[in-house]
């Protein structure tokens, strides 16, 4: 289903900025006022509020402007695969072989292509290694590859600080084991190659080479795959905890679609393009990561609540895009927030130096998005506001209920 912004929405929002109605129990002054912090620049906050049947604006301040989104990027990233390649996908990870089988020898080599995983472990590794004992061989005469050429070999992102990687989040690679633990030392790809090769050693097969690199030519034989969890469970987990990680293999992932080496630059582009097909607003928007971890990155209020409405309203990724939010005052990252709101809203936080913010819905009647920026942002005073505007629209809608 194609999202459409009300054209009256505009107009009725840029009423709210301008001048908010002076009736002290107004809706949108009482939002407006939530928003006021001696820390936090309303002149930096980017906020909206909207009605999620009818997609009356009941509150908009500078919805339309750019700014720095946080880990609120992940809403579009997450809605666009779940539209893209829908609820049930599951990635894979398959072993392919050069060279012949022999009775119970494979004489050539073995490679461990990954595909974006971003939940690969060694637990998985192991199952292929029964999966090729269970078909007979018994040994390999040559050498255990990590194939990770379907994305590039970037391991972070534009915009990021250099202790990202490895602190933010693991390295980016197609093919990451148990989230790269062992990198720096080794590369993921290398690293995956290892836990293979020591895995088949422990099923009982004996290996010949070292663990290396290399692309699987386009002769190899698939001889064992692995399929992860469903992208419904994978991005209920990126979202509800904020992981960074997930949210850029999945971008980069978006950017394999086309048939060409999977980039960030590239899932953006997918991503863009599926906003601008359900007409989602995309004026000012930049996505230069899945996480919102670079400082390059902009978004807008409008877009953002044009997102979560487009997730509510299309029947064939709703249950798993509400899913993938965390629950006020029970799960993920607002476990311990608006607990007196608790099962009423569900949200996406998100954190930087640059920027805090929370987007979501407001039992099942209000969509909302408040960003808030800073030089660094004073992000308690930002959270407490968001907070307080959270509960007004709450209240709101009890009120009117």
């Amino acid at each position: 289903m194609r999202f459409r912004i009300a054209l009256c929405t505009v107009a009725m929002a840029a009423t709210a900025v301008g001048s908010p109605p002076a009736a002290s129990g107004d809706l949108a002054s009482r939002l407006q006022k939530s928003l006021r912090s001696p820390y936090v620049s309303l002149a930096q906050t980017s906020a909206l509020a909207v009605d999620m049947r009818t997609g009356t604006v009941l509150f908009g301040h500078n919805q339309n402007v750019p700014v720095h989104p946080a880990s609120n990027e992940k809403l579009p990233v997450s809605w666009a695969a779940l539209t893209r390649l829908g609820p049930g996908y599951r990635f894979t990870t398959s072993v392919l072989g050069t060279g012949q089988r022999m009775g119970s020898v494979w004489k050539g080599d073995l490679y461990l292509r990954g595909n974006g995983d971003p939940t690969l472990t060694t637990a998985d590794i192991g199952r292929l290694a029964a999966s090729l004992r269970a078909s007979g061989i018994r040994s390999v005469t040559g050498r255990v590859r990590g194939d990770e050429t379907v994305f590039d070999r970037r391991r972070g992102g534009d915009g990021w600080k250099k202790y990202f990687v490895g602190g933010e989040t693991p390295p980016l690679s197609a093919l990451v084991v148990d989230r790269a633990k062992g990198w720096p030392a080794l590369s993921p790809p290398l690293l995956a190659a290892r836990a293979l090769r020591d895995a088949l050693v422990a099923h009982g097969m004996a290996v010949t080479g070292r663990p290396g690199l290399g692309r699987a030519p386009t002769g190899a034989v698939v001889l064992a795959t692995d399929r992860s969890a469903s992208l419904s469970v994978i991005v209920r987990t990126m979202n509800r905890d904020s992981d960074n990680f997930t949210a850029e293999m999945l971008l980069k992932h978006l950017g394999t679609l086309d048939g060409q080496v999977g980039t960030s630059a590239r899932g953006a582009k997918t991503v863009l393009a599926e906003m601008a097909a359900a007409r989602i607003p995309i004026a000012g928007v930049r996505l230069v990561d899945g996480s919102g971890l670079s400082s390059l990155d902009r978004i807008t209020a409008e877009t953002l609540v044009a997102v979560i409405r487009a997730g509510l309203e299309n029947p064939r990724i709703r249950n798993a895009f509400v899913g993938s939010l965390a629950v006020a005052g029970r799960s993920g990252t607002l476990r311990t927030r608006l607990p007196t709101l608790a099962g009423v809203v569900r949200g996406k936080t998100g954190t930087t130096n640059l920027a805090c913010s929370l987007s979501g819905i407001v039992n099942d009647s209000v969509v909302f998005a408040v960003l808030q920026n800073g030089s660094p942002v004073a992000f308690w005073p930002a959270r407490t506001a968001q907070d307080r505007f959270v509960t007004a629209l709450a209240r709101s809608v009890a009120q009117a209920g």
